[in-house]
């Protein structure tokens, strides 16, 4: 038996969304997809949407001033969805999903793979949720606004349709949502290729800093909360830095380190092959993600974490 969105919200007055914390392009996208859809699927009930705020470069994309980055109390949703993650990993708005009287979770992550809502739909084979997120829409509701954050979902997840989970699935449906013709090109600059300046700095500091393992195969690099400030960098300015140390000849998988605040460290992971699955490293931290993108996060000595990151990818190479 399928997964019918439409039977299982058709009943509902009231319709909340969320997705994971520190939402990617991919969560952003589908996240927004779905809440125009259902508004316009829906008229007369209220679909709301909570989301950290978004960084930066996402500042012009359609309906992104209908997130709700805070958590107000309020009565229970009849149904809230999550949706590129697990119920746990929704922050703030963890509490929806705990209150509402049904729950669903849309996902695409293996780590997820029995899902964590009243009815879940978690395919792993998609290269991104907003390939989920697409297949649900029936014809007659897809627009312009749909398709553009759609795209921007599954270009995000692919790295603009180059990561190895990019299918002819995959690109059938991008074609599709191209048919809508918004400025694609636009779009993914000012989203995924555009860069500040602090992220400059902070990639010049990870590759000052940066230290080879097993033969040039494993590459870690990293930031301190000194170099964050001294930049005037946040989280939003990491993006990016990773897969520009992944692209190094000979390596096969690519970890950047920087410190959220003093003690507390983030580690985004990348690799180029089968080599190293870095969402099993990401677990051993008690994070995830998937085979060639994940992350994960350590409180303590910065050298004890590159320690226990070498050791586990040790595991595998």
């Amino acid at each position: 038996m399928g997964f019918d969105l439409y039977s299982e919200v058709k009943d509902a007055k009231s319709i909340g969304i969320t997705g994971h914390i520190k939402p990617d392009g991919d969560c952003i996208g589908s996240c927004l997809a779905l809440m125009h859809y259902l508004r316009k699927r829906l008229p007369d009930a209220t679909v709301e949407l909570f989301l950290e705020e978004p960084e930066k470069a996402m500042a012009n994309i359609p309906l992104r001033d209908q997130i709700n980055s805070s958590s107000p109390e309020r009565e229970p949703f009849d149904v809230f969805i999550v949706c590129d993650t697990n119920a746990e990993r929704t922050g703030d708005a963890h509490k929806y999903f705990k209150a509402a009287k049904k729950t669903l979770n849309i996902d695409h992550h293996i780590s997820n793979i029995n899902g964590t809502g009243d009815v879940s739909l978690v395919r792993p084979e998609a290269a991104a949720c907003g390939e989920i997120i697409y297949s649900l829409i029936e014809d007659g509701y897809m627009d312009e606004q749909i398709a553009e954050l759609l795209y921007m979902a599954i270009a995000h997840d692919t790295g603009v349709f180059h990561f190895s989970n990019t299918t002819p699935d995959t690109m059938r449906i991008a074609a599709k949502l191209l048919e809508y013709k918004f400025d694609f090109s636009k779009l993914l600059d000012d989203t995924f290729y555009s860069r500040p300046k602090e992220t400059n700095l902070l990639l010049a500091h990870a590759l000052l800093a940066e230290r080879f393992f097993f033969d040039g195969k494993l590459l870690i690099g990293y930031s301190t909360w000194k170099q964050m400030r001294e930049v005037g960098a946040t989280r939003d300015d990491t993006g990016g830095i990773v897969e520009r140390l992944r692209i190094t000849m000979g390596v096969e998988c690519a970890i950047y380190v920087y410190e959220k605040k003093p003690g507390q460290w983030k580690a985004s992971m990348r690799s180029s092959s089968d080599l190293v699955n870095v969402a099993r490293v990401g677990e051993a931290f008690g994070g995830g993600g998937h085979n060639r993108a994940s992350g994960c996060e350590y409180n303590g000595e910065l050298e004890d974490f590159i320690d226990k990151l070498v050791k586990e990818v040790e595991k595998q190479i």
